[in-house]
């Protein structure tokens, strides 16, 4: 079982099960019901829960309602206002085994309820139940949200990822850095090879540029068309403008051949960076269109490079 820090005990690809409950021997006997088929986290009490979901995605909450300071009811409210928590199982666990206790449960958003004292079968069952039905959304979720010809994150998954990231940044007061790239004179490629060779050269692109980002959080998304965009929470300008140059190079490495360019005689991309520090009452759209406006600054500056503010 993991501690409160949310240090896992055993293999990271396991479902990962929160516990909030201000009563270590209730958890014990849930870690003992779970512990063999999933990692188990815990918390005892209401804000590490909460910083627990939302920090480690715990594939489901146990949560227990007749809790001090505040019950299981408010933070299941909580879970279910934010975006980054509220596509999350909760399960209540408790004592409280009235028809109105459950219907007020449900009606906060819970997915099921447990009563005390647990059954061990029953338990396992319902876990892996609510377990299997989130795996069937999560895989629809995610045919919804990649692009299908390039099959990295597609716009619509860019526009939530930057919302939910916008608000993480502005709660934390560090800075979101966009990166807006477009190919350079794609329209002559696709005119004299083709709109095969162009499907090609765009899923390369696409992949090249993937891996460019490694830290967690950081995506890539083909925004539209032969435009891309990236997004870097937590990097600042400096860093931004470096990982944009490296997704310059990592285009110009394919070296696929553009006789038509008047830039180079590879296909290249052009690049623009914004940076902000996110708050409350602003509007993500002007981040990216700072990145659009430094992206047709690269551009008109003769292409296939990077411009920043």
């Amino acid at each position: 079982m993991s501690d409160e820090n949310g240090k896992d005990g055993g293999p990271c690809e396991r479902p990962r099960i929160l516990i909030v409950d201000d009563i270590p021997a209730n958890i014990k006997s849930l870690n003992a019901i779970l512990a063999d088929d999933y990692n188990v986290i815990f918390a005892t009490d209401w804000r590490k829960g909460l910083e627990l979901a939302g920090r480690m995605s715990p594939d489901i909450v146990l949560l227990d309602i007749m809790m001090p300071d505040m019950d299981g009811y408010e933070i299941c409210r909580r879970l279910k206002s934010e975006s980054e928590t509220r596509e999350i199982p909760v399960i209540f666990i408790t004592a409280l085994d009235s028809e109105a206790d459950e219907e007020k449960g449900l009606s906060y958003g819970a997915a099921d309820y447990i009563t005390k004292p647990f059954r061990p079968a029953i338990v396992r069952l319902r876990v892996r139940n609510h377990l299997q039905l989130k795996l069937q959304r999560d895989r629809l979720e995610s045919l919804t949200m990649t692009d299908g010809m390039t099959e990295i994150a597609n716009r619509r998954r860019f526009d939530q990822h930057l919302d939910e990231e916008w608000r993480r940044c502005a709660r934390m007061h560090i800075p979101l850095s966009a990166i807006m790239m477009d190919i350079d004179n794609f329209k002559a490629f696709n005119d004299n090879y083709g709109h095969t060779a162009g499907d090609d050269c765009i899923r390369d692109i696409a992949q090249a540029l993937a891996r460019v980002p490694t830290r967690a959080g950081d995506l890539v998304a083909r925004y539209g068309g032969e435009e891309f965009a990236c997004l870097l929470p937590g990097t600042d300008a400096e860093g931004a403008l470096t990982i944009a140059e490296r997704l310059l190079d990592a285009v110009n490495d394919l070296a696929i051949p553009h006789a038509w360019s008047n830039v180079t005689d590879s296909v290249s991309i052009s690049a623009g960076v914004g940076t902000v520090v996110p708050t409350g009452d602003g509007e993500p759209e002007g981040l990216i269109r700072m990145a659009d406006e430094m992206l047709y600054k690269a551009k008109n500056a003769g292409r296939n490079r990077v411009a920043a503010p």
